[in-house]
């Protein structure tokens, strides 16, 4: 029987389904403190003194630490480095993992407090006593590119630096049809099921650190750790656990994560911390936050020769560990699978008294697809073209690939597509989402709603190098056990781990064990993001079980084809581990269709149908796929038309609560469907897979605001801004009435 290609269910539920999961706040260790983090109630300001006499004195309270203790004297307080992409014109803006002369965002810790107890921990927050003198906030674009107010002085601006992705030469173009308009996406990032958590233990005796909860990228983490507490990495263990919910936020490195490592040291104990909902919604990395000046030019056909126009994302007070990702993608990937042979893109990072920026699934590329695809929608109907026919006429083809897209600077990175064959696709979408009969809907009055639809096309990128390391031990009682460097994030890693194996060995599952993400497990590992674990945690097994096989051959002196039909008892143990290099990119494609109906009255926004199919190469397991492009998609749904994280123009956060924040409930969005294919298999892995953790994400903001515009095209109301909210497309529809 082969494994790869069927449809089982996840190993891993049965677990945690039962109530059996192990989440940071389940553990518990012997004589174990708690922590608690004071965080600025200001967005900016000059932290002149904090005072925590009070609070030592408070029942329960072990200790209570500021700047001065992390980093005594003149030393520096350490920063969290930017792990993708750096480059050294953004060191100044990294930020330190506690605030010590000033405050730059509300949340910004500023002290922690260790107790015998949560609740003993956080009453004596309230006795630590403040003096901060308010510094102007820097609310927007606007006021961040006047420098009067700087987050950051000895830089000397608020804009730490701008990309530029280039192909062609878009400024040069003149064409006989040419649009220019703005567009904003919102503040937004995902909200784990369960928030952050770290568990930290010092045995000093050992000389040795054990940090339980670590997620996505922990030998990134234990690097940074190692670095700033002066330890060597073999002294530092990071513990993966069960995590509910990554999606890009979970597990990047945050000012917690250092803070909570450095107290179990300083005091010689296990200590843990849990955010509570307000933390996470207040703290944890925002994302999406881009404003957009965009040009399209057209030949009267339709045929796209370029696009151009300026970028400014708001990165918060910080350039936080991976949030270049952000402002990148969407300069590079802004062209999509359309064959767009001039581009001129400027991607402006700057800085603002708000939560700093990491990436959320898709990072980048749901705004550049928003933005794309309402562009394309504005040219199609300005010219009189059928939206679908004018992607059709401009998808990149077959023949093309590879495929290049734009290069971007600093540092200078080429991208090209690996495979694809995109016009499959979009008609499997419009024959599912029965198009034809639908369209006879558009912008028409039914029972108090206007219906609309609209399709778009979208690229997932995926299986980010430079390389992933698995390891295969022959235990002795004839079973295997296989290590990943992958990190489990919701994305069912040790269901496609082991069906890997299972094929390439040549044995049952039953027969093996997964292991992952934990830094004890492998000499090296590069975690869980870009959709990359199936590509390079998958292919690194491919690669342990030929070499497993290979041993297992020179010691029988026999030819090993499946493991099935050799004693592995008598042979037990061996240990192989393998490294698989890549320095190519993946790229998955697909389209989606949206129905929506709108109420005019309320504005409300009802989605009555979506439909999205997505090629992502070798399918290890279709039903594992298609959950992740559904989840995908809801995410999507929510960050369309309900999520927004907003400030007020002191930089005050409105929004700390999920009775401000709104989330997609189970009942909001009935009908996705999803279609999973695998006609183009990837050239750069021997497995010819793609990655299919993002791609359900990337173009619902875009396909789902051109299925409101041809709603109310009857009203005059252009969607360019997200949340689709009620209050807002509301207001739009009023301001169309006025105008008109």
């Amino acid at each position: 029987m082969s494994y790869v290609g069927q449809s089982i269910e996840r190993i891993e539920d049965l677990r945690l389904l039962r109530g059996r999961g192990r989440y940071v706040d389940d553990l518990h260790r012997d004589a174990m403190l708690h922590a608690a983090i004071l965080r600025s109630p200001l967005a900016h300001g000059l932290l002149k003194k904090i005072r925590v006499e009070k609070a030592k004195a408070m029942p329960g309270v072990r200790a209570v630490y500021t700047a001065e203790d992390v980093a005594p004297g003149n030393s520096k307080v350490p920063a969290i480095p930017v792990r993708l992409m750096p480059v050294d014109q953004l060191l100044p803006f990294e930020q330190p993992v506690i605030a010590r002369t000033k405050v730059r965002y509300v949340g910004e810790p500023m002290a922690i407090v260790v107790a015998d107890t949560q609740a003993q921990a956080e009453d004596a927050l309230d006795a630590i006593e403040l003096d901060i003198e308010p510094l102007p906030a820097v609310s927007d674009r606007q006021s961040s590119e006047k420098n009067a107010s700087l987050l950051i002085e000895e830089a000397g601006t608020n804009i730490p630096i701008t990309y530029t992705a280039t192909k062609g030469d878009a400024l040069s173009v003149r064409a006989p049809y040419v649009r220019r308009e703005r567009l904003i996406t919102n503040r937004h990032s995902a909200v784990c099921l369960e928030p952050r958590g770290l568990l930290a233990t010092w045995d000093g005796a050992k000389t040795k650190l054990t940090v339980e909860g670590a997620a996505k990228v922990p030998f990134q983490s234990r690097r940074v750790i190692s670095k700033n507490m002066d330890l060597p990495e073999d002294c530092i263990d990071m513990i993966e656990g069960d995590t509910g919910g990554g999606f890009g936020v979970r597990g990047e490195f945050h000012p917690e994560d250092f803070l909570i490592p450095w107290t179990a040291r300083k005091l010689g104990r296990s200590v843990k911390w849990v955010e509570d909902r307000r933390e996470n919604l207040l703290a944890a990395n925002h994302s999406r936050d881009i404003e957009a000046e965009l040009e399209i030019a057209c030949e009267k056909d339709g045929t796209v020769l370029a696009l151009r126009g300026k970028l400014w994302v708001d990165m918060g007070a910080y350039a936080r560990a991976n949030g270049t990702m952000v402002p990148r993608n969407c300069a590079q990937m802004l062209s999509g699978p359309y064959r767009v042979p001039n581009l001129h893109i400027q991607s402006t990072m700057f800085l603002s008294n708000k939560t700093p920026v990491g990436t959320y699934r898709g990072p980048g590329r749901f705004e550049a697809d928003f933005f794309r695809e309402r562009m394309f929608d504005l040219a199609a109907r300005d010219l009189g073209i059928d939206p679908v026919e004018f992607r059709r006429k401009n998808l990149a083809r077959k023949d093309e690939f590879p495929f290049p897209l734009a290069t971007l600077d600093l540092p200078e990175k080429k991208e090209e597509l690996d495979s694809g064959d995109y016009q499959i696709a979009l008609e499997r979408c419009l024959k599912e989402f029965g198009w034809e009969e639908k369209k006879k809907l558009q912008g028409k009055l039914v029972e108090g709603r206007y219906h609309g639809i609209a399709l778009s096309c979208f690229i997932e990128g995926g299986a980010a190098g430079p390389r992933e390391s698995a390891r295969m031990l022959l235990d002795p009682d004839g079973g295997v056990s296989v290590f990943v460097g992958g990190t489990s994030i919701g994305q069912g890693l040790e269901t496609v781990m082991l069906q890997i194996a299972a094929d390439a060995l040549g044995l049952p599952m039953e027969k093996l064990r997964i292991f992952h993400g934990s830094t004890t497990y492998l000499k090296e590992g590069f975690g869980s993001f870009h959709s990359r674990s199936t590509v390079m945690s998958g292919t690194a097994v491919l690669l342990a079980a030929k070499e497993l096989k290979e041993e297992i051959a020179k010691r029988t002196g026999r030819k090993v084809d499946a493991l099935r039909d050799v004693d592995l008892k008598s042979l037990a143990p061996i240990s192989i581990e393998s490294t698989f290099h890549n320095h190519r990119h993946t790229y998955a494609s697909g389209a989606c269709a949206a129905h929506v109906a709108v109420d005019p009255r309320t504005g409300d926004v009802r989605l009555v149908d979506y439909v999205t199919v997505e090629d992502v190469g070798k399918i290890v397991n279709p039903l594992l796929a298609n959950g992740q492009i559904v989840g995908a998609v809801v995410q999507g749904l929510g960050g369309a038309l309900l999520e927004h994280f907003q400030y007020d123009e002191n930089g005050q956060f409105l929004t700390g609560s999920l009775a401000d924040y709104l989330l997609p409930t189970s009942t909001d969005f009935p009908s996705v469907r999803a279609f999973v294919l695998e006609d183009a298999p990837s050239p750069i892995n021997p497995l010819g897979t793609k990655g299919a953790g993002e791609g359900g994400i990337v173009s619902v903001a875009g396909v789902v605001a051109n299925a409101v515009a041809a709603a109310l095209a009857p009203l005059g109301a252009v969607p360019r801004a997200l949340p689709l909210s009620p209050p807002r497309v509301w207001q739009m529809i009023q301001d169309a009435r006025t105008a008109a």
